[in-house]
Formats: structure tokens, sequence, C-alpha cells
């Protein structure tokens, strides 16, 4: 569960001061190039490419340019602690663009040293197919909860035989279904349903829905779909870092472990014997409660553990920690 944490603590441990200059940046990224394919005019097309500071420093970035202006990109987060997530986020102006487009999206970093990330973008616009609204975006809302949306499919074009054959989800969070078509237009106006599933996790979800249509030059067409999840259960920090502890010596942290209910804590498990709990004095449901963990330094080494937390909402409102420390072996004297 752990080994990619593992191995970016191993990245950290050697410092982005000796990565060779530019790749140290690029490592961070899990993407740096994304194909649109065919999308309709006006379809909201986004990308985020999300990066994870691998180092021990926060990384700043400074800014992004774009070498054109069918992609507008933004910095969703410009300064990321070690261990935490940043987007950069491209938006494909199809509202204003047409045709086969594409942009190479350039990221500068200042700190913990100058470097710069390039990233790809590319698809193709049709003229003759609207999508409205653009998008589907559920927004932020509480894990568990079911929403619906509709959309519709005109088709402007020449032809008088487009038709749009099926349509489907590629993701398992999203259910999709095409309604009867309107005949209030001679080509006529299709309205597709999606529908956020009970079961989604917590987290940004993005995926798409595919349209089938009968043209054999554009037989997909895909619909953008986008919400927040939000878990039940949430704890800040959201990854406990202990720093460095001398062997044989204690440190003690506290985390806040909150939910949008009233809720108790029932218990809190780890492993590794070295990690202690205090659990609240009172069962009282609160929407938040304060949990102390002390840490015990008995092995030199560096660790990587979980905490599991329980309360009485269920299973959907359990979460684990994780902790990351470093145990100082006592000098011989």
């Amino acid at each position: 569960m752990f080994r990619s944490t593992i191995a970016a603590m191993a990245v950290m441990a050697v410092g982005a001061s000796r990565v060779p200059a530019q790749d140290w940046a690029a490592k961070m990224f899990t993407d740096t190039s994304h194909n649109f394919g065919t999308v309709a005019k006006d379809a909201k097309t986004e990308f985020r490419f999300t990066f994870k500071n691998i180092y021990r420093d926060p990384v700043h970035i400074t800014g992004v340019r774009t070498s054109c202006g069918c992609t507008s990109p933004t910095v969703l987060r410009d300064t990321v602690p070690s261990l935490e997530t940043g987007e950069i986020l491209a938006h494909f102006n199809t509202d204003r663009f047409t045709g086969q487009r594409g942009a190479t999206l350039t990221v500068t970093v200042d700190r913990p040293q100058h470097a710069e990330v390039r990233l790809r973008v590319d698809g193709f616009i049709r003229s003759d197919v609207m999508v409205r609204p653009g998008s589907v975006n559920f927004g932020s809302i509480t894990q568990g909860t079911v929403l619906e949306q509709t959309v519709s499919v005109d088709y402007t074009g020449a032809s008088r035989d487009w038709k749009i054959t099926g349509v489907r989800s590629n993701s398992p969070y999203f259910e999709a279904k095409l309604l009867n078509p309107s005949t209030n237009t001679p080509r006529g106006s299709y309205r597709v349903f999606i529908k956020l599933k009970e079961g989604a996790p917590p987290g940004y979800v993005q995926d798409a829905v595919t349209v089938t249509t009968n043209d054999p030059t554009t037989p997909q067409l895909p619909i953008g779909v986008e919400g927040r999840i939000l878990p039940e259960l949430s704890v800040s920090p959201q990854t406990l870092v202990l720093g460095t502890v001398p062997m044989g010596q204690k440190i003690t942290k506290q985390i806040v472990v909150q939910a949008k209910r009233p809720f108790s804590i029932v218990g809190i498990k780890c492993d590794d014997p070295s990690f202690e709990f205090k659990l609240p004095t009172t069962s009282e449901p609160k929407n938040w409660h304060v949990i102390p963990i002390t840490f015990d330094a008995r092995d030199a080494g560096k660790l990587v553990r979980s905490i599991h937390i329980e309360t009485d909402l269920g299973r959907s409102a359990e979460t684990d920690l994780p902790v990351h420390v470093e145990v100082l072996a006592l000098a011989n004297k």
C-alpha cells in the first residue's frame, strides 16, 4: 500500500539539489501530455496535470505559459509542501477555436531551485456538433450523495442522416443513458442523462461520458463529467510528518478528525506499538475531535506507518492517516 510513498521518501532523502537540472521537476508529474481526441464545440474540455512534491523542501511555481491561445493554463496551487500534491489545469478553448489544435504549456518553478517543465495537449474541435451545457459539473458533495443532470447534443452540419446511436459511461461511478430525441428541429436534438452514483469514492472525480454516432469520421464524442467527492470523515493534517526524532525520545503531535455531522471515535489502531493514542475523554458526539498521537522512537531508521481511525458512523466514515518519521541512532560513546 505504501510502496509508492516509500519510493518517494527515498527520492526525498536525495534532495532536489542532487537531481539533474530540469529532470527533478518533471519527475513530480504523473503525466506530461494529454490528447483530448475529438470534442464538440462549446464542450467544456479540461485536463488536470497532477504533480506530487517528492522532495523535502516546498515547491513553488511562479507561473505557466502557453504556446497557443487554444489552451488556457492555470496553476491551481503555486506552493506545494513536501509529500503534498498540486495541479496545472489545461482548458481547451472550444468556444473560440475549431479544427486540429495543440499547445505546449511551460511550467516555471523557482524553488527549491529553478526548473521548467513542458506539458503538451492536443485535440480536434468539431464546429458542427454542440453540447449544452459544455460539461457536467456536480460540484463539491459529500460521499454517498446521488445527483443527476441532463445535457443536450445538437448537430448543425449538412448531413440529414447524422444520428446518435448510443451513450456509455467510461467510469463505474457515473451512469449515462440516451433520452428520446426531440423532433423540434430537422436534424434532431438529443438529450443525455448522466447520474453520479452513490458509491463514488472521496476525491476529485474527472471522466467522460462517450456519445457514439453513425458518423464514420467521428464515431465518438466525449462529454466531460467532474465533481469533488468530500469524504464523510477527514483528518488534518492529511499526512502526519514527525520529522527526525533521536532514538529513545518521545514526540507528541495532535490531529483533528472532523465530519459534517456529529460522531464519536470508537477506535484508533496501528500495527506499530511505538505509537500511542489518547481517545477523547467523553463519548459525546461532536463534529470534530482532537487526538494526541505519541511516538516512542525505539528503532533507528525511516518509518512509514498507517494509523486507522474508526467512528460510530460506519465503514464509510473510517480513514487511514499516513505517518512519516526518521529515528536517529545514538552516537557511540
